[in-house]
């Protein structure tokens, strides 16, 4: 996926899907196909238990599937990772490498994500045109990122009013039942890691997610 094609593809993506290597499970390929098939747009491999040779080995498999079903797929974090496999988009925290470093080491080419816990970063996210994409969260308190605060909804009613020209995505928390609150609170994409890693139809649960994102 060219970079032209990745940031269409972005523009017009709702679900985003964050997984871990499922590697207790050994199923990682079958999770994947099951929750493009249900509508996923975005999905990226998170898993810090993950060392470089193993994380290249299934990001290759990421990039495969992704392909198969025409969707987007980011590296989280490791600049590195994302430059040797030539994922199409890589994401990166408040704590990661800065925006400009990422661009020095990738060039202008991969989409670039970044992660918001404020007005204010997600201001500045929006403003930095070398930001394609940002995440504004966790809404709730989440066992994936501890330690980490909720900011709740009113951050997302706050970033909604602001209108950001760059797409963002809520995260934090957010399944089928709490997903009408944060739609209400003017977020029109969404990123989500349990709703679908634990569920126990992936697809089902991907499709539940995505009918609701709907324009």
């Amino acid at each position: 996926m060219n970079s032209d094609a990745a940031r269409r593809r972005l523009a017009d993506a709702r679900l985003y899907l964050c997984t871990d290597a499922r590697e207790q499970r050994g199923d990682l390929e079958e999770f994947l196909h099951a929750a493009l098939r249900g509508g996923v747009d975005v999905v990226q491999l998170r898993d810090k238990t993950l060392d470089v040779a193993r994380e290249l080995e299934l990001q290759d498999l990421v990039a495969r599937v992704a392909a198969e079903h025409g969707a987007l797929w980011a590296v989280n974090d490791r600049a590195d990772v994302a430059r040797l496999t030539g994922a199409p988009a890589v994401h990166m925290g408040q704590g990661d490498l800065p925006v400009p470093a990422v661009r020095t080491l990738l060039g202008p080419e991969p989409v670039l994500g970044r992660s918001t816990h404020s007005a204010e970063q997600a201001a500045t996210a929006d403003a930095d045109d070398a930001v394609d994409y940002f995440c504004v969260g966790p809404l709730w308190t989440t066992p994936t990122k501890p330690g980490r605060p909720a900011v709740g909804l009113d951050l997302l009613r706050q970033v909604a009013a602001s209108d950001p020209r760059t797409p963002w995505f809520a995260i934090g928390g957010i399944d089928v039942e709490r997903l009408e609150a944060v739609l209400d609170a003017g977020a029109r994409r969404v990123v989500v890691v349990r709703a679908i890693t634990q569920a126990p139809d992936p697809e089902r649960a991907a499709r539940q997610l995505r009918d609701r994102l709907e324009p």
